[in-house]
């Protein structure tokens, strides 16, 4: 009777843990009351008073005042106006005119120049305590901070609509915050200064293309808390219609919610012809057959380094030597003459197989993208046929295979990014496995660059239409033509190559390819420009409102999109961003991108062998300097989160990828779970076999986690310890991450959590995920 008691009590307990946890566990219904429900946090009891001659700004709360724009040189005032709420004035010598309007919970500020030529105001230069700024995923700045002050003596420099991912910048003050809102960021440059402490200051420029000549700010105080500096954000973007949640685009295009728990991956299938595909033992004999003269005519007549080198290597090989350089070059070779129009000749290829002979007859002149790809595969399969594997398998160990295995690993969802266009339609196969596995696959594309002659080496800036290269084109305010990227050929105006969109993008489809994604490179990162040429004038918002058209236009076709960046002017309009979380880490430190000597040498972006470039798969330190910067959890706070949790999904940038930083893996993994930030990695055959155990096991806990938090807000965050090391965030009411970034254990309310561990909590439910092993 005792244990029929004893066994009784414990199904009870058992029982009414469960009913616990379900009755805590909430319906879609009251999931969306929850994250549609609207809390003020804006504060608008205060009072300001402005001093004309100087444009300083105080304003007063709870008796306590504040200067929230530091005097400036004065100026010659006329027309001052002035009542209970507004103040109103020019500034003739300069051209400017400003008004000031106490709203019932802001500071509206506007200035407006009368000025047509092109005019610049630094206004407000700011000084506080505390900065919380949205640098990427968002920074907690203290002004005396000697690491920021190291970085802002040289890089003190910044455009708005680069490095701020919102439209807006806080001071925290002693006792409260205050926030300046802007409408937009174009035309806005950030001066940073150092001396004593970090101050900084706006720069705005009136440009002589922008006929709306008008710089408005939005002032709020609210409490000093980053939730309520970017609720109270999220609060303004929503009242003027700028803000769209991934539910919301799900109704456009239902294949979004297969990013939901999903990793990122660019898969590097670079050539279609693997040295796995060769019978290397059969080229000498087969090296005088005319195709390799051939392709070396080729390669001289149309290869950008012409044949040189190429013809070394039929010469080594025909001497006997067959080493790895001489592998390489013979299939990146072959790989670059399989894209030429001009491969075919009647005297070369005797007998084309059947596949081949259709294309010809057909005409290649007429023939699309994939079915040229198509038809040089086959010519070159069927003549040195003892030379490699059936052409069906080409390249399918370095993509389909893997592919593959992921699903049969329990992947349930991925989103597979291709390099180029091109690797999926020389590849249809890889990507008919990827969709057909219920994955988001895609390709990179950019309309960044043009170059003057269309190249094989640089598709993304190679265009049909050569008179794109004049006529499309940025010119600065002195005449002169912006470079393109690395400085090769100029930068494109994006407001005059729609139709070369359409015409790129109809190419590649042409052929039904199965790609359900598309990732368009620089659009949301805020690269925006003013064209000053005088038959084409374009603002920087003509330039945004042109990208997210082509965004648009690519949302309409059914791809899910993702951008570079994820700046939030863009957010609308993508689902997904590369580069919030981790950005570009110091562009122009020569010791990272120059020197290949130096231990902190990212890596090239050609990959002579197929496989990953080093640029992205070499496993680098950075220096200690830039950690605070970019990396430490100690600055960094989740902005953008808190806004957008709902709305996009952001990562790395894919130059660091979640294994890219020495000593960092365990560290990022950890944010990765505390931001929901998904995990973004390369793959090709040797990088899924090296990192293949720790994906998998990590997917395990990854999906389920990121498919609840993506169904709320993010709600709050929070620092438990003195340190910084130790921090929390809560999305919805009954999930949370406590991450513990330290080196020593720490207690909480929910038990111990060791060091470099995060503690989820999912309705009650708890799991533990540990990076000791990872570094």
């Amino acid at each position: 009777m005792k244990k029929m008691m004893i066994a009784g009590i414990a199904l009870f307990l058992l029982i009414s843990t469960a009913c616990s946890h379900e009755s805590n566990a909430k319906t879609p219904s009251q999931i969306d009351k929850a994250n549609n429900k609207r809390i003020e946090y804006a504060q608008g009891d205060f009072t300001y008073e402005a001093i004309p001659e100087t444009f300083t700004l105080t304003v007063t709360k709870d008796g306590t005042t504040e200067t929230i724009a530091e005097p400036q040189k004065k100026r010659k005032v006329t027309n001052l106006k002035k009542t209970a709420t507004e103040t109103s004035w020019d500034y003739p010598d300069d051209k400017f005119h400003v008004s000031i309007k106490k709203q019932a919970k802001s500071l509206n500020v506007k200035i407006h120049s009368t000025n047509p030529k092109t005019s610049q105001l630094e206004w407000p230069r700011v000084n506080a305590p505390t900065y919380t700024l949205p640098i990427s995923e968002g920074k907690q700045i203290p002004q005396h901070d000697a690491a920021w002050k190291k970085y802002f003596t040289t890089d003190n420099e910044q455009t708005m609509n680069e490095y701020f991912s919102m439209k807006f910048f806080t001071l925290n003050k002693e006792k409260f915050a205050v926030s300046y809102i802007l409408p937009d960021t174009f035309n806005n440059d950030i001066s940073f200064h150092t001396d004593p402490a970090i101050q900084f200051s706006i720069n705005h420029t009136f440009s002589s293309v922008n006929k709306e000549k008008v710089y408005k700010y939005s002032i709020f105080i609210t409490e000093n808390d980053p939730v309520a500096i970017a609720k109270n954000y999220q609060n303004y973007i929503k009242d003027h219609h700028q803000f769209t949640t991934l539910a919301e685009k799900e109704k456009q295009n239902p294949e979004i919610k297969k990013l939901y728990g999903a990793p990122h991956a660019y898969l590097w299938n670079s050539r279609i012809l693997t040295s796995a595909d060769m019978h290397w033992n059969k080229l000498q004999t087969s090296i005088e057959d005319p195709l390799f003269d051939w392709m070396g005519n080729l390669l001289d007549r149309y290869g950008e380094d012409g044949a040189t080198e190429y013809r070394k290597v039929l010469t080594n090989i025909k001497n006997g030597e067959m080493y790895q350089y001489e592998k390489n070059m013979i299939l990146n070779s072959l790989q670059y003459i399989l894209q030429m129009p001009q491969l075919y000749s009647p005297t070369i290829f005797k007998n084309p197989d059947a596949t081949a002979k259709k294309y010809i007859d057909k005409g290649i002149a007429k023939l699309n993208e994939q079915e040229l790809y198509d038809l040089n595969k086959h010519l070159i399969a069927s003549h040195i046929k003892d030379l490699t594997t059936p052409v069906r398998e080409w390249g399918q160990s370095n993509s389909t295979a893997i592919i593959q295995e992921m699903k049969q690993a329990g992947i349930k969802n991925a989103w597979i990014g291709l390099p180029n266009w091109v690797n999926g339609l020389m590849n249809p196969t890889a990507v008919n496995t990827a969709a057909g596995a219920g994955y988001l696959v895609g390709p990179y594309d950019s309309y960044q660059s043009i170059q003057q002659n269309a190249s094989i080496d640089w598709n993304t800036a190679s265009f049909p239409d050569p008179k794109l290269y004049e006529d499309a084109t940025v010119e600065n305010e002195q005449g002169e033509k912006l470079t393109g990227f690395l400085g090769k050929g100029r930068k494109l105006n994006p407001t005059l190559v729609f139709n070369a969109v359409k015409t790129r993008v109809n190419g590649i489809l042409a052929e039904g390819i199965a790609f359900n994604s598309w990732f368009m490179d620089v659009d949301a990162a805020g690269e925006l420009h003013e064209d000053f040429a005088k038959s084409h004038p374009t603002t920087q918002k003509e330039d945004a409102a042109a990208r997210m058209k082509r965004l648009d236009y690519l949302n309409k076709k059914g791809f899910v999109i993702g951008s570079e960046g994820g700046n939030d002017y863009a957010a609308s309009h993508i689902a997904f961003a590369h580069g919030l979380e981790t950005p570009v880490i110091k562009w122009g430190d020569p010791d990272m991108r120059e020197k290949e000597d130096s231990p902190y040498f990212i890596g090239k972006y050609a990959s002579m062998d197929g496989s990953i470039p080093t640029r992205y798969s070499k496993i680098v330190p950075i220096k200690e300097g830039y950690k605070p910067i970019y990396t430490s959890p100690v600055y960094s706070i989740p902005l953008f989160k808190l806004v957008y949790n709902r709305s996009v999904i952001t990562t790395h940038h894919w130059e660091w990828d979640s294994y890219k930083i020495k000593e960092q893996t365990g560290e990022r993994r950890l944010k990765e779970y505390l931001y929901n930030t998904p995990p973004l990695f390369h793959l090709d055959e040797a990088n899924w076999e090296l990192h293949r155990a720790d994906i998998t096991a990590n997917m395990k806990n990854w999906t389920p986690f990121q498919q609840e938090a993506l169904r709320h807000e993010m709600t709050n965050f929070q620092i438990l310890d003195a340190e910084r090391l130790v921090q929390k965030t809560e999305f919805g009411s009954t999930l949370q991450v406590i991450a513990n970034f330290s080196t020593k254990d720490f207690k909480t309310d929910h038990g111990n959590i060791q060091a470099h561990t995060a503690l989820i909590i999912n309705n009650g439910k708890k799991t533990m995920i540990s990076t000791n092993n990872l570094d």
